[in-house]
């Protein structure tokens, strides 16, 4: 296991590297001028200075290896737009708002998502089967943003709950985004459980655990289900780094102070800086979390940990 771990943590480097270089390319073919904040046109000689300021006059090579090195020492640099603000800041104040709203979808998605897909699968051709898979294929078919918009005007405009539809200070308020981020995901989760557990259920070692007289629920839980999560680990990782990383347009219905609204801002603003640390930094998340599910992976499954290694 620390033989994969230590391979793992040896492969970020080079995909660190490739993330780093392909938005630094990218964003270089954008166009516009990202010191330029009105119609006017700025003068050419400051034009030339506050290129110099930012070392954006250098070769592009230069450049890239520059940044290369300030991200070694946890430096994303400062903000072409933002005045005397580093990427550091922007991320030391809002990506824990991210981070918290990602993380409680994903636990909402998991742990409704096995659930629903376990009772579904236990109750294979019932009406519960039938109200959870239509409920799972609603969830999955609608867009984040469409669920966000429904849940405002049922819960804040119809009904009026009490659930408020802006910031993330109290708990009520990340109830509605953290449904509305989390029901795709769930959605997903509960097919796939159910599809595992059908399919585990036919196995032989499950019909040898009932005809040795092991009670229904112990071979549920020691064998079924544990057995059955193994794809859905497989796919939590992605999911979770999804939810971290992907989370801007529920932050901008719900006026969350995450850094979704930096990172979309410093797109049409070509704040290289801004869009190059952002994506740096939810890159490393999405290794990290994938990384996370092969060791858990390992644990449930011994023999693809020991083929690993």
């Amino acid at each position: 296991m620390t033989k994969l771990i230590i391979r793992r943590l040896i492969w970020t480097i080079p995909v660190i590297l490739l993330v780093i270089f392909m938005t630094f390319i990218l964003m270089r073919q954008i166009a516009g001028n990202p010191f330029r904040t009105s119609e006017r046109a700025i003068p050419v000689e400051i034009q030339r200075n506050l290129e110099r300021k930012f070392g954006l006059d250098k070769p592009w090579y230069e450049q890239y290896w520059q940044y290369v090195q300030n991200v070694a020492t946890f430096d994303l640099g400062p903000s072409l737009v933002l005045r005397n603000r580093d990427v550091n800041d922007i991320v030391k104040e809002h990506f824990k708002v991210s981070l918290e709203l990602g993380a409680l979808s994903f636990l909402f998605a998991f742990f409704f998502g096995v659930l629903i897909g376990a009772l579904s699968g236990l109750r294979a051709n019932s009406w519960v089967d039938y109200t959870a898979m239509f409920v799972s294929n609603v969830g999955y078919a609608l867009p984040s943003f469409l669920v966000a918009t429904l849940l405002i005007y049922f819960f804040a405009l119809q009904w009026d709950v009490g659930l408020p539809t802006s910031g993330w200070d109290t708990w009520q308020s990340k109830i509605l985004p953290v449904i509305a981020l989390g029901l795709a995901p769930m959605a997903a989760f509960a097919r796939l459980v159910r599809g595992t557990m059908l399919e585990t259920l036919q196995q032989d070692y499950i019909r040898t655990a009932r005809a040795k007289g092991l009670r229904w629920r112990r071979v549920v839980g020691l064998h079924v289900l544990r057995n059955s999560m193994i794809p859905v680990i497989t796919a939590a990782g992605p999911t979770l780094g999804f939810l971290i990383t992907g989370s801007f347009v529920i932050e901008q219905i719900f006026a969350i102070p995450g850094i979704g609204r930096y990172y979309v801002t410093a797109v049409t603003a070509r704040d290289y800086s801004v869009v190059m640390g952002l994506t740096v930094l939810l890159a490393i998340i999405v290794i990290l979390a994938n990384m996370v599910v092969d060791i858990l992976y390992g644990f449930l499954d011994p023999r693809t940990r020991d083929a690993r290694t």
